[in-house]
């Protein structure tokens, strides 16, 4: 996917779904949740890249807890709109997870695929304990047992963009999440 223009770039968001003011009242919510849960105890902040950076970013910013934070690369969207199908761990954490509380930071639980893959993986490191978090939950789309332990938002079957969510590597910069337009005349 190229974009040539900015007008092409504005024409595929379809429209806003959560605006950044709804965005920044749950996540300070979520890292108040967060302190009550751990009051104290470190924890390790786990982000898949590359769609959840800007939450985990406002997130930790909220907690007042000792955390530490780490990166995965786990994916099975490749070039569209679609999943593959695949989950493939392209980067692993660098930590012991048996000395943490670790909390997984995702953007978005789809199908449940990644995260499913991504929980077995870190669970049979022995972890403290394990908690995934997540910024946007699509249930309808979901063909595993899969649930986070808290979403801050459950969203229909749209294919959204925004607040680190891509469609083909644009549009994480968007300070909200919108709904991703493929047509041009929609």
């Amino acid at each position: 996917m190229q974009i040539g223009s900015i007008e092409e770039f504005q024409s595929k968001i379809k429209r806003v779904i959560i605006t950044e003011e709804e965005i920044k009242s749950a996540v300070k919510k979520a890292g108040a949740m967060i302190n009550s849960l751990y009051d104290g105890k470190p924890i390790l902040l786990v982000s898949i890249l590359k769609g959840s950076f800007v939450f985990l970013a406002d997130l930790c910013k909220q907690i007042t807890v000792p955390c530490e934070i780490g990166f995965m690369i786990a994916k099975s969207y490749y070039e569209g709109t679609q999943s593959s199908g695949i989950v493939r761990i392209n980067m692993d954490l660098e930590h012991d997870v048996s000395k943490y509380n670790v909390i997984i930071v995702e953007d978005i639980v789809d199908t449940g695929r990644t995260l499913s893959d991504v929980v077995k993986l870190l669970k049979s490191r022995n972890p403290a304990s394990l908690r995934v978090i997540t910024l946007l939950d699509k249930p309808d789309r979901r063909i595993t047992d899969f649930k986070a332990d808290y979403s801050l938002f459950t969203i229909p079957d749209y294919f959204v963009i925004g607040y680190g969510l891509d469609c083909g590597e644009y549009y994480r910069n968007l300070p909200y999440i919108a709904e991703y337009s493929e047509g041009k005349d929609e």
